[in-house]
């Protein structure tokens, strides 16, 4: 038996938009170097390898550079593939088991349900190398997980925002993930770049609103929340904080799907 491969478009319900990821379906464990060789292969922000384990799935994410602890869209294009392949009946619940624990997937009313871990915001004091890495002084700057979190004054700052990829490269962080508030349509905007992963700009990041559902719910005083990725792709998210948890829904759309020949 070959291994399936799959390209999934994850946030969006139309092709060609949202955050493509890769999926395999393994037929058997493969190396480190074997995976990280395809995911640079795929050249994919992300590319996800499962394989059955028990009543589940063994789920790791490789960018093409390095191996990752958690990523949202690769997540949801596995779920996806497992739903719309009907290797999971639409009525049960998928249990991924992963280097962030066990992450679960559900269909809900055409969306996909992954319920991630909730990542403490914390604020930190900037340095001289933090302001001239983002290129501005921020006002409060916040630590989560192993990101950067910078709120901007408008959602005009975030969508022209003109980043420096190799300087954000040298800060001691995985990526800076950027936000503000939505003038309408959306409680909230991001983008998120982690050139130091091999991700200059992330099209649309569940794994970041792990972070961005608690730090706007500290400030909104709500829980739940209509998000909106400002990349040039751009993506849709419905996010909701529950204890030490977030709950972050998702569509997608398959663009094809193969067998590999190695």
């Amino acid at each position: 038996m070959k291994e399936q491969i799959f390209q999934v478009d994850a946030f969006t319900n139309k092709p060609f938009a949202g955050n493509p990821a890769g999926v395999v379906l393994l037929v058997s464990e493969k190396s480190d170097d074997w995976m990280r060789s395809f995911a640079r292969e795929m050249n994919l922000s992300e590319t996800a390898f499962l394989l059955k384990d028990g009543d589940g799935y063994h789920l790791r994410w490789f960018t093409p550079k390095v191996e990752v602890s958690l990523c949202g869209h690769a997540t949801l294009a596995s779920a996806h593939v497992l739903f719309n392949e009907t290797m999971v009946p639409g009525n049960e619940t998928i249990l991924f088991s992963s280097a962030s624990g066990v992450l679960n997937a559900r269909f809900e009313r055409g969306w996909i349900e992954l319920d991630f871990p909730a990542f403490e915001v914390k604020p930190v004091s900037s340095t001289s190398q933090i302001d001239q890495a983002i290129g501005f002084s921020p006002k409060k700057i916040f630590e989560s997980d192993v990101n950067l979190l910078v709120e901007m004054d408008s959602f005009d700052a975030v969508r022209d925002y003109q980043p420096d990829f190799f300087a954000i490269s040298q800060l001691p962080y995985q990526g800076l993930i950027i936000t503000s508030r939505m003038p309408s349509g959306f409680d909230f905007a991001s983008r998120y770049f982690a050139p130091r992963a091999g991700i200059n700009e992330d099209p649309v990041t569940g794994s970041s609103h792990c972070s961005l559902a608690p730090y706007w719910a500290e400030k909104l005083g709500k829980s739940e929340f209509s998000a909106y990725q400002a990349s040039e792709r751009s993506g849709e998210l419905k996010v909701k904080l529950e204890t030490g948890r977030v709950l972050i829904q998702g569509q997608a759309v398959t663009i094809f799907k193969g067998e590999l020949e190695i």
